[in-house]
């Protein structure tokens, strides 16, 4: 299972509203580290469907909730639980040092 797309009028329903744990990923096309980052997210969201769910928020298509969570720079991650952000990763990085940086939600 891969990471799917998230928008304006399905982000309460798939991040604010879920039971489980959910990494937003803000990205863009354009964006060359985010296209890096992309392929590595779907393998931890494969290798961890139980745990959290993993959705993509394209920053130009919803410039309001970029805004609305302070995104100044992609790719960013921000994990939510019950509706509010717990952790916030800055940047690409290789698989092991995401799994690190997302440990205590992947338990």
């Amino acid at each position: 299972m891969s990471a799917r797309a998230v928008t304006d009028a399905t982000f309460d329903q798939e991040v604010i509203n879920n039971e489980k744990t959910v990494l937003v990923d803000f990205w863009a096309e354009w964006c060359g580290p985010c296209r890096a980052v992309s392929p590595i997210l779907d393998q931890i969201a494969a290798e961890n469907s139980d745990k959290i769910d993993i959705v993509k928020l394209n920053v130009d298509d919803h410039p309001a909730l970029a805004a609305k969570y302070m995104i100044t720079s992609i790719p960013a991650m921000k994990v939510f639980q019950k509706g509010k952000v717990v952790k916030t990763v800055i940047g690409a990085k290789p698989k092991p040092a995401l799994e690190a940086d997302l440990a205590a939600y992947l338990k």
